[in-house]
């Protein structure tokens, strides 16, 4: 099926209004996402000199077995890599049902942006800021050019869900939110499948061919 340029104005338009109508809550948890983001630089810098001497043979370990010839198991890392986002997925759209699931689903967000803060600065800390930097661009920057903004969008759907409730509590407005909830995770995960499949067959080969320049 064709997509016309007419339908591509269309989407791009209900994606601004998405956007706009929750404005207020892709701040928080963008905020969140960058205070995480800090928290994992920091921590990573603050390592003592035997844990840092750790990341660096990890990483070296890596990269030397990939300059040997070792090829990276690309079935294998699709597979967790799907596998990751299905738990992710379920487990912001379970959270973000209840009531009580907000802080939650604010937590997994500033967990995966430590996560992604660590990685980050472990990365630039054993080859410094112009090589780690490529090798970010190389290994994780594309696929989480969409993850990202998913994970985000699956933790505001969770936020509008709970103030739709809070302001009606009627149980037909209940069931009518977390159906609508429920279908916009599932097109997220969608994306978050292409995320997967950009990880292992893009940035992958991207990152094999980098690594024997390091």
């Amino acid at each position: 099926m064709r997509v016309t340029p007419k339908k591509n104005s269309k989407i791009l338009a209900i994606l601004i209004k998405h956007i706009k109508d929750n404005l207020k809550a892709y701040l928080i948890v963008s905020s969140i996402l960058l205070i995480g983001i800090i928290l994992g630089v920091l921590f990573v810098n603050s390592l003592p000199q035997e844990k840092s001497q750790e990341i660096q043979t990890y990483l070296t370990d890596f990269t030397t077995s990939v300059k040997d010839g070792n090829a990276i198991d690309n079935g294998q890392l699709l597979k967790k890599s799907i596998t990751n986002n299905i738990i992710l997925t379920l487990l912001m759209w379970f959270v973000g049902s209840t009531v009580i699931g907000i802080p939650i689903v604010l937590g997994i967000v500033a967990f995966r942006g430590f996560c992604l803060g660590y990685t980050i600065s472990s990365v630039i800390a054993v080859w410094g800021i112009g090589k780690g930097t490529l090798f970010f661009v190389c290994s994780m920057l594309l696929q989480n050019l969409i993850f990202l903004p998913c994970m985000l969008a699956l933790a505001v759907s969770g936020i509008k869900l709970y103030q739709s409730i809070m302001k009606d509590k009627r149980k037909e407005n209940i069931k009518f939110e977390i159906f609508r909830h429920t279908i916009f995770s599932i097109i997220i995960f969608l994306f978050l499948l292409l995320s997967s499949f950009i990880e292992t067959y893009i940035s992958t080969n991207l990152l094999t061919f980098y690594i024997p320049y390091l």
